[in-house]
This record gives structure tokens, C-alpha cells and sequence, in this order.
């Protein structure tokens, strides 16, 4: 069970747009079409994912997402729902900061998994809670997506294991 709880998933570093205050309701309802209800909508150009409701409408929540070079576009599925996720820096990360442990606790300050996880593609990508608010609306990730922990925590709430992804440009 432990090895299922430790995601390889990337830690995000850099610069963010600013954005709403990190405790506050930063989604909204918004129209939206052209994806069946309960689909997952990441559009990384903008920096939101959209969580779509019916055939008309979605929330929308701001979003960190991949720096240059580490974005990915693509259909995934939710594979599995992890709330205050342990979190294993992949090789990749620990090459770059190798004072980085080899697992970081779940629920710990310095632990970028945040609130809850929803991990895509075997664990090689997540939506994510954050423990640095100011980098959402950012391209600031290994590829991740990143939300505030009040955001992550609702579309936990909203989603299934099998519930469909899609990222776009």
C-alpha cells in the first residue's frame, strides 16, 4: 500500500501570473461545450482546467501546468485518488536538486503533492494540490497540474477512478 501512495510525480519550480489569494474560491461557472459531462478539460494555454457539468456549462479553476519543453497534450484517465499523497521525486528532479529526500511525507510543509492527487498515465503525471500557491497560473511544472488546495480538494470530490482527461494547447 505504501508503494501506491508514493507518486513519481514532478515537483514545480519557477515563476507564476499572479493570481487569487491562495485561500480563496478561485473557480467559477463558465459556458463551455464540446465534451460530455464529467470530463476533465486542461487547457494549458490558458493555465485552467475545466470540470464539465452538462452540455453547456463547466467549472473553471486556474491552474499551474508544465514549464517549456515539459508540457503534454492527450487523453488520460484519473487512475487513482491519493489525499495527502507521500511524494517520491523522480530521478529526473533528484538530478537537479539532489538534496531532495527520496520521500517526502504526506501532509508535510515541504510537500508540492498538497492536498490531494489524481494521478494520469501510471503516475508519470498528476493534478495536484500545491504547497506554493503563488506558482498557479504559471508554467512552473515537470508536467503536473497543479491547483490551490481548495480547488483540488473539490474536484476530488467531483471525480471518479476512470474519469476522462484531456489536455490541450
Amino acid at each position: 500500500m505504501f508503494r501506491r501512495a508514493v507518486l513519481f510525480v514532478a515537483i514545480v519550480v519557477g515563476t507564476a501570473l499572479p493570481m487569487a489569494a491562495a485561500n480563496a474560491a478561485t473557480r467559477d461557472v463558465v459556458s463551455f461545450s464540446g465534451f460530455a459531462p464529467g470530463t476533465i478539460v486542461i487547457k494549458t494555454s490558458e493555465r485552467r482546467l475545466y470540470y464539465v457539468l452538462d452540455g453547456g456549462h463547466a467549472l473553471r479553476f486556474p491552474v499551474g501546468v508544465g514549464r517549456a519543453g515539459m508540457t503534454w497534450t492527450g487523453n488520460a484517465r484519473v487512475e487513482g485518488k491519493y489525499v495527502r499523497p507521500a511524494w517520491a521525486p523522480p530521478a529526473s528532479i533528484r538530478r537537479e536538486n539532489p538534496r531532495l529526500p527520496k520521500v517526502i511525507p504526506g501532509g508535510a510543509a515541504n510537500n508540492p503533492m498538497g492536498a490531494a492527487a489524481l494521478t494520469l498515465r501510471g503516475g508519470e503525471y498528476a493534478i495536484h494540490g500545491t504547497n506554493r500557491p503563488e506558482l498557479i497560473g504559471g508554467f512552473v511544472s515537470h508536467g503536473c497540474i497543479r491547483m490551490f488546495n481548495s480547488d483540488i480538494r473539490e474536484l476530488y470530490r467531483l471525480v471518479a477512478i476512470g474519469t476522462p482527461v484531456v489536455v490541450e494547447q
